[in-house]
């Protein structure tokens, strides 16, 4: 017998001997909508979920319960009839309202709907209804990269506020003078979430996105000007950033606040879950 047949039998050998392994599970088939297995669908929303006013507006009175974030109206491009019919409906309902981009001259507007109402100037942004927001325990950090990015840093700010966050600020701390941004370096350390602004270039959140444990959200501002100005060079720049962040829209302080604030509830709903039960006191 040759070589070749001599490695060819001993390789039938060994496979002969070899244990057979028993054949893998079948993947269990995976469960869509309206299959055997598959979560109960949810359910269609009753008529009390939503309040019509006029033939204008649908209001959903349930957001808050479902998504932690209240209702907030924008002020921008809806007529003075609306604005106010549409808060004066909200805070009939026993709710809180936000109106964001409320210029000052139309605050009147949302007092007449007759519950208590806060007003943020450098946000421009209105709090209307009874009550606070209650504490979460979830912390986030707002940084700004120039003076003229306030605004929109105060905007988010309030809206993280009030659902239920502790916010800390560092304002005018941008690349410019990189040095400025030392000395809020240690607010990092306490975040949930960080959200950062920037206008022009945009760099700021991709250098603070490099040293921050928690998560970042770029905001881009819609300060400069010329090529790229507007906000569309500070959003392309977030965009392409090397550290690991993500961002929202130019000027989109509301989102910014929101999403902040749902990343740092969620922190401080695992904290208290994991915490121990306190001791039974005999």
């Amino acid at each position: 017998m040759d070589r070749r047949a001599v490695l060819g039998a001993c390789r039938l050998g060994a496979l002969a001997r070899a244990p057979r392994l028993a054949p893998a599970p079948e993947a269990p088939a995976k469960a869509f909508k309206n299959h055997p297995g598959s979560p109960p669908p949810m359910s269609p929303p009753t008529s009390r979920e939503f309040l019509d006013v006029g033939d204008f507006a649908r209001l959903d009175l349930g957001r808050g319960l479902r998504t932690g974030i209240p209702e907030i109206v924008l002020a921008e491009g809806k007529s003075d009839a609306h604005l106010r019919e549409i808060v004066a409906a909200f805070t009939r309902e026993g709710g809180r309202v936000l109106v964001s981009r409320l210029a000052p001259e139309r605050l009147p507007l949302v007092e007449a709907c007759g519950a208590p109402v806060r007003y943020e100037e450098r946000a421009r942004l209105a709090v209307a209804g009874a009550g606070r927001a209650r504490r979460t325990g979830g912390t986030v950090v707002i940084l700004a990269g120039g003076t003229a990015d306030v605004p929109v840093c105060e905007e988010a700010r309030v809206v993280a506020q009030e659902l239920g966050c502790e916010v800390q600020t560092a304002y005018d701390v941008g690349v410019a003078g990189l040095r400025r941004l030392f000395g809020a370096l240690p607010l990092l350390e306490g975040a949930d979430a960080v959200v950062v602004a920037a206008g022009r270039e945009g760099t700021l959140p991709a250098i603070v996105a490099g040293l921050s444990p928690a998560p970042v959200i770029g905001l881009p501002v819609s300060v400069g000007y010329g090529v790229g100005g507007g906000g569309q060079a500070a959003l392309y720049s977030m965009l392409q950033s090397c550290a690991p962040l993500t961002l929202v829209n130019v000027d989109a302080g509301v989102v910014a606040g929101a999403c902040a604030a749902q990343i740092a509830n969620r922190a401080a709903l695992a904290r208290r879950r994991a915490a121990p039960a306190p001791e039974a006191v005999p």
